[in-house]
């Protein structure tokens, strides 16, 4: 049922939208497909960290401990949960502005589906070239904000001109999520909770 899912959001993103709407799975549905989906980004990571090496530039390539591949994956697995969170939450709170009354779990289904293509583009971590990642990742994101803007009236019951404005002012949250992940991920670098290299 989650591949389900995921193929229709990537085949035809508008008519699964609306099997999402009609069917408003339960909260544990919703929950199970980002601890799932959330698994595929760190598992690359780690095994292209502490296996496949990183390169940067024209530099040797650069490996972590296994102890610090496996932290990384963990803090990297907590961090995607939370920010979904983080994202639903904010989705549910400005939903009134809008005009929308959506459940929690209406939140969360359109916070983990939308984030999906993001976290999925994680995978790209196998071939370990930064500019690869990145292109992957812009690519990934670039998805997920089409499939806020797409899914938004739908879930949220509004028409599509409110909508757009709801999805653009959750595409500014999200940024600001996301720069506060990479604030915090470089303080507690700095703070001597940084990986340990081989």
């Amino acid at each position: 049922m989650i591949l389900n899912h995921i193929w229709g959001l990537y085949a035809h993103p508008v008519d699964e939208w609306k099997t999402i709407d009609q069917r408003h799975e339960s909260i544990t549905f919703s929950l199970t497909h980002i601890l799932l989906i959330a698994l595929i980004p760190c598992a690359a990571a780690y095994y292209a960290s502490a296996h496949l090496g990183w390169s940067i530039g024209a530099r040797e390539l650069t490996y972590l401990t296994q102890s610090s591949a496996v932290t990384m994956a963990v803090a990297m697995y907590a961090g995607i949960i939370a920010a979904v969170f983080a994202l639903a939450y904010l989705v549910h709170w400005m939903a009134k502005t809008f005009g929308a009354e959506p459940t929690f779990t209406q939140s969360l289904e359109l916070a983990a589906y939308t984030a999906t293509p993001a976290i999925m583009s994680g995978v790209a971590a196998l071939y370990p070239e930064l500019w690869f990642v990145t292109m992957v990742f812009l690519a990934g994101i670039a998805y997920s904000v089409y499939l806020l803007y797409s899914g938004v009236p739908i879930l949220m019951h509004i028409p599509e001109e409110r909508g757009f404005i709801y999805a653009s002012s959750v595409v500014t949250a999200g940024l600001i999520l996301l720069v506060i992940l990479m604030v915090t991920s470089a303080i507690v670098w700095t703070n001597g909770f940084g990986p340990q290299y081989m």
